[in-house]
């Protein structure tokens, strides 16, 4: 599909205007669909937390690849919440709702997601490459433990090595979030192409960037609250958010045409 079809495909989607704290709306909704179908939540949240917990004991002693993977899982998150946007699909539409019902996304009948998958995948594997290169490189003691990466990249005297860390991952992250924010939500519940839900996610950002500017801090500061409690929090954390994205979705965008499914 060439750039002008996708445009004209994602031009299909009407993009509305929020207030700026929607996002408190959205987590509201997505703590009432995981109060009313925890189970499958709850089973993407300790799967997270099983893989973070086994790269800590994987690499224990390499924090300067840890910092990365783990600011890394943000770029990735939206696909890991698939499931969970169509056990909020289901909710919405009144169906039942069960672990089975997240499970059957991870058949698609095309390959959308797949592919943004992959994109997504292969980002945040460039980010983690980026963030453990600079700080190998530039660090100026051996960074092994998070009390490392607090002294000698955080609050270290010389140097801009923090500064510089933030500044590449916001520049990584801040298209990707752009490109993400609703563009797998829309690939699970319309037909439309990859580069058309990209484009479409792009004219929401355009249209709200302080509300969007506020959930992509609200979705750093819950994560990064999940990471902090050794993962614990994460069972909850992670249905929490992919619950809330399902309803930010479907507050910023509409259509002109009939849903797919």
């Amino acid at each position: 599909m060439s750039d002008s079809q996708a445009l004209l495909e994602s031009r299909h989607f009407l993009t509305r205007s929020v207030p700026l704290f929607s996002p408190v709306n959205w987590l509201v909704a997505g703590w009432r669909d995981f109060q009313r179908c925890p189970l499958p939540g709850l089973l993407h949240g300790v799967l997270v937390a099983v893989f973070g917990a086994s790269l800590c004991w994987w690499i224990p002693d390499r924090f300067w690849l840890l910092g990365g993977a783990f600011t890394g899982f943000l770029l990735v998150a939206p696909v890991i919440a698939t499931g969970l946007y169509a056990i909020s699909r289901a909710l919405e539409r009144g169906e039942s709702a069960d672990l089975a019902t997240a499970l059957t996304v991870w058949k698609p009948r095309d390959g959308r997601m797949v592919t943004f998958g992959l994109l997504l995948a292969l980002a945040g594997t460039g980010w983690v490459l980026t963030s453990a290169a600079l700080i190998w490189s530039f660090a100026a003691a051996p960074v092994v433990t998070p009390e490392d990466f607090l002294h000698v990249v955080v609050l270290a005297e010389h140097g801009w090595l923090f500064e510089s860390w933030l500044l590449l991952g916001g520049l990584l992250a801040a298209p990707l979030f752009a490109s993400s924010v609703v563009a797998i939500p829309l690939l699970l519940d319309r037909q439309i192409g990859v580069l058309g839900a990209v484009l479409t996610s792009w004219r929401v950002v355009m249209a709200n960037p302080a509300p969007l500017a506020l959930w992509g801090a609200a979705i750093a500061f819950f994560t990064l609250f999940g990471m902090a409690t050794g993962l614990l929090a994460m069972p909850v954390v992670i249905p929490l958010l992919g619950h809330a994205s399902w309803h930010a979705y479907r507050e910023l965008v509409g259509s002109a045409v009939s849903p797919a499914g």
